[in-house]
């Protein structure tokens, strides 16, 4: 069993940590050490784990009131909904004016698709983005490698700049600290596609297009409007800002119903759709919208390529 030890030196600002474990035992042994750690310190704590883990930590944790526990499951299986989720419990924990620790584990065992993992690697690198100037805090990633092969914990590893190693946090060389992020290259579509080019003043063609597509795949009801609105906002800004005209195509892939639009626009902002909008900004709604409404969203956009964005809705099994 792992156990944790304080580094000899604290660090400012947000402190990202990966924990690679080996089985149920490795995670105990590892997060109930930092847990107690924090407490010892009157450190704030927390947790925010797969049900599974969480129900482990609080069997050990029963009478534990200064240890908070988030429904990872909450946010529901898109990724690009996590930064929100800290965010908003780093800002009310802030009030209380004391230090803060974080346990935070992916669902990683829980993704479905390969679609759905690299988005979970792409939340992870996105951390040290969003709380690059925030206040001291450090969050602490267990990453189970039981069954895992090598090549899927050295992805991970790119993404934290430091590494737990036999008890201790070591600075990782591999971290990906000034190199922009290793996408991984889109799925290739499957099965049958249908597709639309579309320009200004033809967004009622592209939900007609979107709902006759849906329906063939017995999609209707709510889950049709979220995907109609979130397709509408992804299309107005293919208008606005990518040369004024897009291309659409849908397919089903992975048991899920997938729009994708392309277009000549660059979004140069990775945070784009991930943080909570404030009141006082003007703009920036349309995209944090579309991770709300849609099951997973893949975005990459560059200069030179322009932009991809899909949108992918869950089927009924």
């Amino acid at each position: 069993m792992t156990t944790m030890r304080r580094p000899e030196k604290p660090q400012d600002g947000f402190r990202h940590e990966l924990y690679p474990y080996a089985g149920e035992d490795d995670f105990l042994g590892g997060a109930l050490g930092f847990i107690q750690e924090a407490l010892d310190a009157q450190e704030g704590v927390i947790v925010s784990v797969p049900r599974d883990r969480e129900a482990l930590l609080r069997a050990e944790l029963p009478d534990s009131k200064s240890v908070t526990f988030v429904d990872a499951a909450a946010p529901g299986r898109n990724p690009g909904r996590l930064l929100a989720v800290w965010q908003d419990e780093i800002a009310r924990h802030a009030v209380e004016g004391r230090p803060l620790r974080g346990i935070g584990e992916s669902a990683w065992r829980q993704a479905r698709t390969a679609s759905d993992v690299a988005e979970l690697r792409y939340h992870e690198w996105l951390l040290n983005l969003a709380f690059a100037d925030s206040a001291a805090w450090w969050l602490l990633c267990p990453y189970d490698t039981a069954g895992d092969d090598p090549a899927s914990l050295q992805a991970v590893e790119r993404c934290h700049p430091l590494v737990r190693r036999d008890g201790a946090p070591l600075p990782n060389d591999d971290f990906l600290r000034d190199a922009p992020y290793p996408f991984e290259d889109l799925a290739d579509p499957c099965g049958p596609q249908e597709e639309l080019e579309f320009t200004r003043g033809e967004l009622a063609a592209v939900r007609a297009k979107i709902t006759a597509c849906a329906a063939e795949q017995d999609l209707t009801g709510h889950r049709l409007r979220e995907l109609l609105l979130a397709a509408t906002e992804v299309a107005t800004n293919s208008i606005r800002h990518g040369g004024g005209r897009g291309t659409l195509r849908t397919w089903t892939q992975d048991g899920a119903f997938v729009c994708e639009f392309r277009d000549a626009g660059h979004i140069a902002n990775p945070l784009a759709g991930r943080v909570r909008p404030t009141h006082q900004q003007p703009g920036g709604r349309g995209l944090w919208l579309v991770h709300q409404l849609c099951d997973l969203v893949e975005i990459r956009s560059t200069a030179r390529a322009g932009t991809a964005i899909r949108l992918h809705t869950q089927l009924a099994p």
